[in-house]
This record gives C-alpha cells, sequence and structure tokens, in this order.
C-alpha cells in the first residue's frame, strides 16, 4: 500500500500533467499567431525565473561547453512549441495533443541512437502499432487540418530529439538553470529565426514583434506561469517519491486531459469525425504500451512540458 508522501506526489504529477493539457487549450484562446505567443511565453518564464538567485549561481558554475549543449536542447524547445502551437492554430487543440502522442514512439528509435545504446526491436512494435492510428486520425481531419496533423507530428519528433537529449545533460546543474538557460536560448532562437521563417516554414510566419493586448497578455500570464513554471517545480518535488514508470505513464495522459478539455470549452468533437478519436484511441493504446516495455529503463525527465 503506498505511504501518504507516494499519494501526495501522484496527486502533485497528475495536476502538473492536466496543466500542460491545457496548454493546447490556452493557445486555441490565445490570439496570437504561434511564433510571437512562443516567444512571449518563453521570455516571461525566463524572466520568473531571473528573480531567483539559486539560477543565477548555477549559470555561475556552468562550464561554456554544458551551457552550450543546454543552449543547443533550448533552440529545439522553442523550435518544439513553436510547431505545437502552429499544429492548434492550423487544425485545433486536440489534433496537436494527438500529435504529441507520438513522441514516445520518435523516442523508440531516436533514444537509442542519441544514448548509445543498442537499439531494441521490441520498441519498434510501438510504432507498428500507432501506424493504424496515425492513418485513421489523418482521415479524420477536415482537409483544412492536415497541415495542422503534419506540423503537430514535426512538434512530436522534436519533443523525442530534445527529451533524449536533456536526458543525457540534465543531471549536471541545477534544473532550474537549466530551464532558465533553455528557454533564454529558445527566445533568442526564435528572435533570429524569425526573419527567415516565411522561407522556412511559411506556415508559421508572422510578425515577431507584437504586443499581446490585456486579453491575451492575462493568457500568456497563466501560460507561462501556471502552466510552465508551476507544474515544473511541482513535478521536481514529487519525482522524489515515483517511479520511473509511474512517472511516464501519467505523463502518457496529457493528450487525454487536453482532448476531454478541447471537447468541454471549446466544442472541438463537432469538427472532427469518430474515425479521428477511433485513430486517437489506438494511439493512446500504443502510447501506453511504451512504459511496459521500457519499464526496466529510466523514463527521460520533463524538460517543460508542451
Amino acid at each position: 500500500m503506498s505511504n501518504p508522501d507516494t499519494r501526495k506526489a501522484l496527486l502533485q504529477i497528475h495536476f502538473c500533467v492536466l496543466l500542460w493539457g491545457i496548454t493546447a487549450i490556452l493557445g486555441k484562446l490565445i490570439t496570437l499567431p504561434a511564433l510571437p505567443l512562443v516567444w512571449w511565453r518563453m521570455l516571461l518564464v525566463v524572466a520568473m525565473l531571473a528573480l531567483f538567485p539559486r539560477v543565477w549561481r548555477g549559470l555561475s558554475a556552468l562550464t561554456p561547453r554544458l551551457a552550450l549543449g543546454y543552449a543547443g536542447v533550448g533552440a529545439l524547445v522553442a523550435l518544439h512549441w513553436l510547431t505545437f502551437y502552429g499544429s492548434v492554430k492550423l487544425a485545433n487543440a486536440s489534433v496537436a495533443a494527438t500529435c504529441i502522442a507520438l513522441a514516445p514512439v520518435f523516442t523508440s528509435i531516436i533514444e537509442p541512437w542519441i544514448a548509445r545504446r543498442p537499439f531494441q526491436l521490441k520498441e519498434l512494435a510501438l510504432a507498428i502499432v500507432v501506424l493504424p492510428g496515425v492513418a485513421l486520425v489523418v482521415g479524420g481531419v477536415p482537409d483544412g487540418m492536415r497541415l495542422g496533423v503534419a506540423v503537430g507530428a514535426a512538434s512530436a519528433l522534436l519533443v523525442a530529439l530534445f527529451g533524449s537529449l536533456n536526458k543525457r545533460l540534465v543531471s549536471h546543474a541545477d534544473p532550474l538553470t537549466v530551464t532558465a538557460l533553455e528557454l533564454g536560448a529558445g527566445t533568442l532562437t526564435l528572435t533570429v529565426l524569425a526573419p527567415v521563417l516565411p522561407l522556412l516554414l511559411p506556415a508559421l510566419a508572422s510578425d515577431l514583434w507584437v504586443l499581446p493586448n490585456l486579453h491575451d497578455g492575462a493568457l500568456l500570464l497563466v501560460l507561462s506561469g501556471l502552466c510552465t513554471l508551476l507544474p515544473f517545480a511541482l513535478a521536481l518535488v514529487a519525482l522524489r517519491h515515483l517511479s520511473a514508470y509511474t512517472v511516464q505513464l501519467v505523463t502518457n495522459l496529457e493528450p487525454v486531459y487536453a482532448i476531454v478539455l478541447a471537447a468541454l470549452f471549446l466544442s472541438e468533437q463537432h469538427e472532427l469525425t469518430p474515425q479521428f478519436y477511433l485513430g486517437v484511441a489506438i494511439i493512446l493504446g500504443g502510447v501506453f504500451l511504451h512504459p511496459l516495455l521500457n519499464r526496466l529503463r529510466p523514463a527521460t525527465t520533463p524538460a517543460a512540458g508542451s
């Protein structure tokens, strides 16, 4: 029977995942395009973290090589969030959340290469299991949302990439310091990328220097503080009392929470077909098999959620 600390930690990690699930809903409610939305989100979190003296102490203790590694991961985080919210804008929150559920599939392929460990055939089964679900999801969305599915899949690929890299680096520095450095580098990446984005990814291009109105500003503060910084800090506490298997299983609920919330608050179930939801069920079934296949391996520590 679980002890009180474990039960409390389980509730905390569920709360964190629920907050991460809300990010897709907020992305739909915020009227800013994906580029300035992500830029402001990252900038606000970095500004909040700059208030912590331990962050500055951690930054001064980093070696240049390690700082550069974290900055590179931060650039990938920025691209992940850009494509995630791009998927929300091009399709809807349910589609974006479903695409993120593909991240464990990509991780099972990418992580062995990054971690320099042998590829395991049993992990290939995960990719094979979800393929019919992906086909159903693509066929179950209106034609106008197909680009959102493709952009969402790219977002899931980026999650797998930066998550696997973070796993190699996360133990070398204070987590809050790492988050501040990564998101700071991500903010700079988007600033540099914005002028050439019309040539590279025209579907996600927009003006970067957009001042949010009162409505968007309030939601951005909620997104940055309540749905980014708070769950990150809370997850660090919860992880002390939970197994890697439990954390991974609960984290897999993020797209479930997001899809349910999108139906409740955005009525997105009217935009999608039963075929889409059947595909979602198949993908999530495969996703929940992932920790069973990898139960003896440590899970990747969440970097910042969606």
